[in-house]
């Protein structure tokens, strides 16, 4: 049988027909034997799972025994983001201290801190000829696919991968955190070259530069990038870095781990499932979708436009039909996404620099209106507020970064929290992740080919 010829095309269509019909599974089922499905009971809230000391999301007030929707609020290690974003204003290592911060357990002094600096630095380079052998020889369109590949082939330049004591751990962690930044920028770097013929750029890291500047500086031909530049791209990764044990990477890091199984399995794995849409690729959903609103509305002042088109994205009529007005609503937070709170504000600021006011006004009302059309269709009276993914296509728009990268730019920042979760599971050694599936189908006898 050829690839690609009638026979094929209709045994592939016959096949596909047959996982679609054994596959499918009665709905009422889920609610029949109470499964908590997507690990979530019945209000939506995520099922308790594990313990963490890593991070807290908070998103409602317990007052006399009730949940009261409030403000968001995340925690690393007991700190508020919030206060750890003001305590690192005007500072473009902000990234560092909270690696420092997760990983650890403590904020570091100045001298701890300059020496954590100082030995990520060290890990701040890729095996000799990797780049070309590795990244440039096999190029991608997507560069998720560009990080996985690459994590799973630095497993054969360790000399010792499979242990898994903390102190080997702890290293194989900072290797890959220092290392993901070169490896999305050269794999971009490659894809342009390859695939749109663009010139090849390979910058070296310089020392004494942040991850926020050494990333601008990769990316750039001319190396350059201003200070709110890089300041704002380092409070992205502060702010990416980590949520909770129960997101789905980290959640994905937890079970991988809990096998025994090496640190660049364990980080493929957690990769694999932030390149999802419904997961770390939703900026570029939102990005997207932004694009279509402005080939239809073209005065963005208009908001009796733009509440027509947003109402048409809910009636399933407008750009993908799914229903969706992305970077809208939070699985967990209510009334507000603190991530989301601090990053308005900074793209406020460069919308000033990079003169997008106009274009900040634009999100702010779509924001405001969404908002409103959401709490008026599912008539619950709950607030429904923009999430991190809202404005963070747009940062990434002004700071010059490719739509390419932005899923990347994720993983980059959530590497630290990944490792941090990783290294807490290990440390207390627990069983291994096995929830359980109801069998819901049933039992026949076998017959032999010829009787069939």
């Amino acid at each position: 049988m050829e690839k690609g010829s009638m026979e094929y095309n209709k045994t592939i269509e016959e096949l596909v027909s047959y996982c679609k019909d054994s596959g499918k599974i009665d709905q009422n089922l889920y609610v029949t034997y109470d499964v908590k499905r997507g690990l979530r009971d019945s209000n939506g809230r995520g099922v308790l799972t594990g313990l963490t000391e890593i991070s807290d999301v908070v998103a409602y007030d317990v007052v006399d025994g009730e949940c009261v929707p409030s403000d968001g609020h995340l925690y690393f290690q007991g700190y508020d983001v919030e206060e750890l974003e003001k305590g690192f204003h005007g500072s473009k290592f902000g990234f560092e201290e909270t690696i420092y911060l997760l990983l650890f357990g403590e904020l570091p002094d100045k001298h701890q801190f300059d020496e954590f600096v100082e030995l990520l630095e060290t890990f701040r380079e890729l095996p000799r000829k990797f780049t070309r052998d590795v990244i440039l020889k096999a190029p991608s369109k997507n560069m998720m696919n560009v990080l996985q590949r690459c994590v799973l082939t630095l497993y054969s330049y360790d000399d010792n991968p499979d242990d898994i004591s903390i102190e080997n751990v702890l290293q194989q962690s900072l290797g890959l955190i220092a290392q993901f930044p070169l490896i999305a920028a050269y794999g971009y770097q490659g894809y342009k070259h390859y695939f749109h013929d663009k010139s090849l750029v390979i910058h070296n890291p310089k020392k004494g530069l942040s991850t926020a500047e050494n990333f601008l500086r990769l990316i750039r031909a001319d190396k350059k990038y201003t200070e709110l530049e890089a300041q704002v791209l380092d409070i992205c990764l502060v702010i990416h870095a980590e949520h909770g044990g129960g997101n789905n990477s980290t959640f994905t890091t937890h079970v991988i781990s809990s096998t025994g199984t090496d640190t660049y399995s364990t980080v493929a794995g957690s990769l694999g499932s932030l390149k999802g849409p419904k997961h770390g690729g939703a900026n570029l959903k939102v990005q997207q979708m932004f694009d279509d609103l402005k080939e239809h509305v073209k005065d963005w002042t208009d908001e009796e436009a733009l509440t027509a088109y947003l109402e048409s994205l809910l009636n399933k009529e407008g750009f993908d039909r799914s229903g969706l007005i992305y970077g809208m609503g939070h699985a967990v937070y209510t009334n507000s996404d603190p991530r989301a709170r601090i990053l308005k504000r900074y793209a406020e600021k460069l919308a000033e620099e990079k003169g997008k006011q106009k274009e900040f006004q634009l999100y702010a009302k779509v924001e405001e209106i969404a908002a409103r059309l959401l709490a008026e269709r599912r008539n619950s009276g709950k607030t429904i507020s923009a999430n991190v993914d809202f404005y963070s296509g747009f940062v990434y728009n002004m700071l010059g970064i490719p739509i390419e990268l932005f899923t990347p730019i994720f993983a980059i920042a959530r590497i630290a929290g990944w490792c941090a979760h990783r290294i807490e599971e290990l440390v207390n050694a627990g069983k291994i992740i096995r929830p359980a599936y109801k069998y819901v189908g049933t039992h026949r006898e076998y017959r032999p080919m010829e009787e069939r």
